[in-house]
């Protein structure tokens, strides 16, 4: 695909004509009264693109970029905090990568998991969440979810935070600095882009790198991203583990292949966190899905799908998903 109005094509193909010159807060649909009508503290995304029209494309094969003039895309829906370590931040080198944390930040969005060197990259996004509480979110990235080795950020060159492996020195030493700069009172959101694209598996080392960050007191949230639809859900220690979140917006709509996963629904995770601890008090999660590369509320049909879905897939971690009366899911049992 050479040209975005190609995925715009496949698109209309599957299900009609997509308005142009829309509004900046068209891709977001009915998600935008449901962020309206649920108030969330934080809004945490992971910013799967370079927001540029300058640089040279990487040799990938899939170059993803947003005009900067776009990036009210983002402001229409209050996001909050951008995490950028990812496979496509940095499509269009490291000139695409400076205008994106340009556009981003100019936008009055703070970024975390990429800079124009590693002190930045490893500087971690710190939303005040009101009554001195604190989100703070460190970005973190790893080569099997198709980042280059050579896209790491270093002492003079700009790229994204990249770990070298889940080992338990890796997850030891990411603690020590998650540490040092934690406050009391904070939250502290481990964003991290890991793994494939498909599939339900946990690794063995990304379970128990989750839960050493958790057992040193390292991490609150772990929020996992890369796969292309959610991936099972833990519960350690009372701590949030999401393995693999889903993409929320994409333009995948219209494209043949793993429909088995039903990639175009798109969860929002919403978090209950118990200030003083850090623990999970709740969990919601409402269900959308894309159409016409717009967000509308999933089908009842489609939420009992993903409900079956995730709790099949979850069984390890005895975590269950339940059907509420307005059609979103709450997590009702866990393994602590």
């Amino acid at each position: 695909m050479k040209s975005s109005l190609g995925y715009v094509a496949l698109a209309e193909d599957a299900h009609g004509a997509i308005q142009r010159s829309a509004r900046y807060d068209y891709i977001w649909g009915g998600a935008l009264e449901e962020l309206s009508r649920r108030k969330p503290h934080a809004r945490i995304v992971n910013l799967e693109t370079a927001v540029t029209e300058r640089g040279k494309p990487e040799p990938k094969g899939i170059n993803y970029r947003m005009n900067p003039a776009n990036v009210r895309v983002l402001t229409a829906a209050g996001i909050d905090c951008c995490v950028l370590s990812n496979n496509h931040v940095l499509d269009w080198g490291e000139a695409g990568l400076l205008d994106t944390l340009a556009a981003v930040k100019g936008a009055g969005i703070q970024t975390a998991g990429a800079g124009c060197n590693l002190l930045e990259a490893s500087r971690p996004a710190i939303i005040e969440a009101g009554r001195s509480i604190r989100v703070v979110v460190f970005g973190l990235g790893l080569e099997s979810s198709g980042i280059p080795g050579h896209w790491a950020a270093g002492a003079d060159r700009a790229g994204v935070r990249l770990l070298p492996d889940l080992s338990q020195e890796t997850a030891q030493r990411l603690a020590s600095e998650v540490l040092a700069q934690k406050q009391p009172g904070d939250i502290v959101v481990l964003s991290i882009h890991l793994g494939s694209n498909w599939g339900y598996k946990i690794t063995a080392a990304q379970e128990a790198f989750a839960h050493t960050v958790i057992d040193i007191g390292a991490c609150d949230i772990l929020h996992g991203h890369s796969s292309h639809h959610a991936r099972p859900i833990e519960i350690y220690r009372q701590k949030l583990i999401l393995y693999g979140c889903g993409d929320f917006i994409n333009d995948y709509e219209g494209i043949p292949g793993y429909e088995e996963y039903r990639g175009e629904l798109a969860p929002m995770y919403l978090p209950e966190v118990n200030e003083a601890y850090g623990t999970l008090s709740a969990l919601t999660i409402v269900l959308f899905r894309m159409r016409r590369f717009r967000l509308g509320r999933a089908s009842l049909r489609d939420v009992r799908w993903f409900q079956s879905s995730m709790n099949s897939s979850g069984q390890r971690f005895a975590s269950l998903l339940s059907l509420n009366r307005d059609a979103s899911l709450s997590l009702v049992q866990a393994r602590c």
